[in-house]
C-alpha cells in the first residue's frame, strides 16, 4: 500500500517537480491553493502533507493553522524559498513536523519525507497494539487480531449468552483456559463461582474426591466432609482442562452428573442437585482416542455442542507483536524494569521461530530476557540465544516431506531442551511452557524415550 502525500503550493512547476521526485514510491496528490488543499484533505486519507509558505489568499502559516485544528494527527512539511527564520519558528510552533529551504536537496526531502511517514507508521501502530490492548480485558488478557482469533472471539460472544456445554481443543499453551475465563466472565453466570481443575495433574483415586467431595468418615482420613468441584461451581462455571485424560470410570461418572445435574459425595447416602456450566478442554485428538477406545463418544457428543478450536501461535504470527508488547508491560510492572522492547531484526526472529509450546513458551522466553538483559532493547542475537538454550541450530535436510521435517526440527528441538534440563521431564516442561503429560506424549510420538 501506498502512503497518500498532498503537495500544496501555488507555482505549477514546483508540482511538477514533486510529481516527478514522488510518484513511483507514493501516491501524490496536487493543491495549487489553500481552498483546494482544504477540498483534498476533507476527501482523501492523506497521510503527509508538503506545504509552501508563500501563496496567495490564505499562506502556508494560516493554513497550517487550519490542518491542526481540524486534522490534529496529520503531519506537515513547510517548504519555503524564503530564508526568513521567522517564518520557520512560527512554523514549528504551531506544530509543522519539519522545514526545508527552497532550493533542496532530492536525497534531503526524501529522507525526511520517509523519516515522517515512519513515524506516522509507528504512532498507528502503537494505537492499534493499545486499541487491541484495551480489548484483552473483555477477553480475560486472550490477545489477537488475526482472522482466526477473531472467530474464536465472535464464538465466545455468542455462546457466553447460552448455558450450552463447550468443548476448547487447541495445542498446550495456547489459551484453553482464559477461553473457558472469557466465557464465564461474558456469561449471566460471571457473579458465580469459576472453579477449574487440571484433570491431569491428579492421580484417578484423587480425582473423585475432588470433583464429587466426600462425607465425614467415607475413608481413613476423612475427618469431616469436603465439598467437591462440582458443589463449590453449582450456579457457575467449572472449567475441566485436559478432559482427554480422565480414566473411562471417571468418565463414566461425569456423564451422569451431565445427564441428570446432580452428583453423589464420596460415603454419601443422598444425591446432590448442582447448576453449572462444563467447559472442558484437551490437547489431544480425542476423534482418535474414541477409536482406541480411550474415550466415550457419548461423552463427547454431549460435551462438544460448542467447539471452539485455538489455532497454535505458529498459525496467527501476525498477532506476535501483540503477545510482545502485553509482556514487556507485564513484566515491566512486575520485575520494576524499563525494557522498550525489541528490534524490528529481533521481532522477525520471533516470528519465523515455530513456538511449540505456543504463547505459554513465548511469555517464559520474555520473562526471562526481562529478569536477565542489560539492554533496554532487545536484539536478534538475544532472542537466539534465549530461544535456542543448547547455543546449537538444528539442521534439516531440504529434501524431507514437510511432516517429516517438522517431526525432525521438534526431535532435535526436544533433545537439546532435555539435555539442559539434565533429563529432568518436568523442568523441561516448564521451561517449555508446556504440560509434562503433553511432553511425555511427544517423547514416546517422537521415540526419544
Amino acid at each position: 500500500m501506498k502512503y497518500t502525500i498532498l503537495a500544496v503550493d501555488d507555482e505549477l512547476d514546483m508540482l511538477k517537480t514533486f510529481e516527478s521526485i514522488l510518484h513511483k514510491k507514493y501516491h501524490l496528490l496536487s493543491a495549487d491553493s489553500a481552498e483546494a488543499a482544504l477540498q483534498k484533505i476533507e476527501k482523501e486519507n492523506i497521510d503527509l502533507v508538503l506545504l509552501d509558505i508563500r501563496m496567495p489568499k490564505i499562506d502556508g502559516i494560516e493554513l497550517l493553522k487550519i490542518i491542526k485544528q481540524t486534522v490534529r494527527d496529520l503531519d506537515v512539511i513547510m517548504i519555503s524559498a524564503s530564508r526568513d527564520l521567522s517564518s520557520a519558528i512560527e512554523a514549528m510552533k504551531l506544530g509543522a513536523l519539519d522545514y526545508i529551504p527552497k532550493p533542496f536537496e532530492v536525497k534531503e526531502l526524501l529522507a525526511i519525507i520517509e523519516k515522517a511517514l515512519e513515524k506516522r507508521a509507528l504512532v498507528r501502530e502503537n494505537l492499534y497494539l493499545k486499541a487491541v490492548l484495551a480489548q484483552a480485558s473483555s477477553y480475560c488478557d486472550l490477545l489477537g487480531n488475526s482472522a482466526l482469533m477473531k472467530k474464536v472471539f465472535e464464538t465466545i460472544d455468542a455462546v457466553a449468552k447460552t448455558d450450552s456445554r463447550v468443548l476448547i481443543t487447541g495445542e498446550s499453551g495456547t489459551g484453553k483456559e482464559l477461553v473457558a475465563r472469557a466465557i464465564h466472565k461474558k456469561s449471566a453466570r460471571s457473579s458465580k463461582p469459576f472453579i477449574a481443575i487440571n484433570c491431569a495433574a491428579i492421580p484417578d483415586n484423587l480425582l473423585e474426591s475432588e470433583l464429587f467431595g466426600y462425607e465425614r468418615g467415607a475413608f481413613t482420613g476423612a475427618l469431616e466432609r469436603k465439598l467437591g468441584k462440582f458443589e463449590l461451581a453449582s450456579g457457575g462455571t467449572i472449567f475441566m482442562d485436559e478432559i482427554g485424560c480422565m480414566s473411562m470410570a471417571m468418565q463414566a461418572k461425569l456423564l451422569r452428573v451431565i445427564q441428570d445435574a446432580i452428583i453423589d459425595r464420596i460415603g454419601g447416602t443422598a444425591s446432590v442437585a448442582v447448576d453449572l456450566r462444563i467447559v472442558a478442554a484437551t490437547n489431544i485428538d480425542v476423534k482418535k482416542s474414541i477409536a482406541e477406545g480411550k474415550f466415550r463418544e457419548d461423552l463427547f457428543y454431549r460435551l462438544n455442542v460448542i467447539p471452539i478450536h485455538l489455532p497454535p501461535l505458529r498459525e496467527r504470527k501476525e498477532d506476535v507483536p501483540l503477545f510482545l508488547e502485553y509482556f514487556i508491560n507485564k513484566f515491566n510492572k512486575e520485575l520494576n524494569r524499563q525494557i522498550k522492547g525489541f528490534d524490528q531484526e529481533a521481532i522477525l526472529t520471533i516470528k519465523n521461530y515455530d513456538w511449540p509450546g505456543n504463547v505459554r513458551e513465548l511469555q517464559n522466553i520474555v520473562e526471562r530476557m526481562v529478569t536477565l538483559s542489560t539492554n533496554p532493547v532487545f536484539t536478534k542475537e538475544e532472542v537466539e540465544r534465549a530461544v535456542n538454550l543448547s547455543g546449537t541450530i538444528v539442521e534439516i535436510p531440504v529434501n524431507l516431506g514437510f511432516s517429516e521435517a517438522v517431526a525432525n526440527f521438534e526431535r532435535e528441538y526436544l533433545k537439546n531442551v532435555l539435555n539442559e534440563a539434565g533429563g529432568n521431564r518436568s523442568k523441561a516442561a516448564r521451561t517449555l511452557g508446556i504440560a509434562r503429560t503433553t511432553l511425555i506424549s511427544k517423547i514416546e510420538a517422537l521415540g526419544l524415550d
